[in-house]
């Protein structure tokens, strides 16, 4: 189905993989910047993790604009409940698996800093797999639940 977007969605499913780039890369500095660092070098597979999560969440949120021109208020269609959730569970378990595991504070409050480094780093490929698994499943749903078909002309 991704055959079928028209220039809409592919400016949407861009500005949306950048946001997402943005949004999981500068916390969690996979994408340079001088207002956070981390303690513990990126492994190589945090890398694919991001862009993979990424071009997930833009082309994710590109199934909810709509194709052809509308009304402004018209522009986006209605989520189902539970692709949200996929949507969203799968971004937070993206981004935990990405991030620093002695830099997130929730980690090395529940586990120590020992904890986050001997338990939560290498569960955090395990994360990856399921954020993205989540995210790409929610976008299957998401294409499939789209009716495209094409009306006979009119024979009046």
């Amino acid at each position: 189905m991704l055959r079928t977007f028209g220039r809409r969605r592919w400016l949407a499913a861009a500005a949306g993989t950048i946001g997402a780039l943005l949004v999981l890369g500068l916390p969690t500095d996979l994408v340079p910047n001088p207002i956070f660092g981390r303690q513990i070098e990126a492994p190589t597979w945090s890398y694919v993790a991001l862009v993979l999560t990424a071009v997930l969440a833009g082309l994710l949120l590109a199934t909810y604009v709509r194709n052809e021109p509308a009304a402004a208020e018209d522009v986006l269609a209605a989520p189902e409940r539970a692709d949200q959730r996929r949507f969203t569970v799968g971004g937070l378990l993206s981004f935990l698996a990405i991030g620093c595991p002695t830099c997130n504070k929730l980690v090395v409050i529940a586990l120590g800093s020992s904890g986050a480094i001997s338990w939560f780093e290498p569960l955090q490929p395990v994360l990856a797999v399921a954020g993205i698994g989540l995210l790409a499943y929610a976008l299957q749903r998401r294409l499939r639940s789209e009716v495209a078909c094409e009306l006979a002309p009119s024979t009046r």
